[in-house]
């Protein structure tokens, strides 16, 4: 298990705020996030989304009024460790929305049928800057490699959830490795440098 702020079964505690997306990306950068039929969205506290470790990651929250389970999605500055800003409906599923602001306890999770892993290629990348984007796991991603010339190569991840080869990797296909939370790998071969598109894998993350 690799160690972070959030861990599995860890229960934290805070205060649950709400806010509307609407159509923004949020600072994960997940393209009409907010949109989604359920809403089950939510902005974590500056020092627990933790430059972005917590992006894609699923939590369940109680409050004083039921449990919801949301998505991470963006990130709250103004909000103190523990903190969670939900969506107006995830929140109301906590709270009386007139409240405001409620206590909270939340724990990380490991949802069941999300789907598989998905990887985005950055707008803008090309052989010599590349930006990739792990999407659709199931338990937080912690590290993001591309083999280069049989030996992998770890890719910083920058506070907007890409992870940087600041002076690219050719023109590819890539071959990825991507590791969750718990340690567990997924390496993903053929991914071709394709700006903007999402691209589907046969994989995902065992559920725990």
């Amino acid at each position: 298990m690799t160690p972070g702020r959030i861990m599995p079964g860890v229960t934290y505690t805070g205060d649950g705020t709400f806010y509307a997306l609407g159509a923004g990306t949020g600072n994960c950068l997940y393209e009409g996030a907010g949109l989604d039929t359920s809403h089950a969205y939510a902005a974590l506290n500056q020092a627990d989304y933790e430059n972005a470790r917590m992006c894609g990651g699923y939590v369940r929250a109680t409050g004083p009024r039921g449990t919801v389970v949301v998505k991470i999605v963006d990130r709250c500055p103004e909000c103190k460790p523990g903190d969670i800003d939900f969506s107006p409906e995830a929140f109301a599923a906590i709270a009386d929305p007139v409240a405001g602001r409620v206590p909270i306890s939340w724990q990380l999770i490991s949802p069941a049928n999300i789907g598989n892993l998905q990887y985005r290629i950055k707008e803008g990348s090309s052989a010599y800057w590349l930006a990739i984007q792990p999407r659709n796991h199931r338990n937080p991603v912690v590290s993001l490699e591309i083999s280069v010339n049989g030996t992998w190569q770890a890719l910083p991840r920058e506070e907007y959830n890409y992870f940087l080869a600041p002076n690219g990797l050719g023109a590819g296909p890539f071959t990825v490795r991507v590791t969750d939370i718990y340690g567990q790998q997924i390496v993903n071969s053929g991914i071709t440098l394709s700006p903007t598109t999402v691209q589907s894998t046969a994989s995902q993350f065992a559920q725990h």
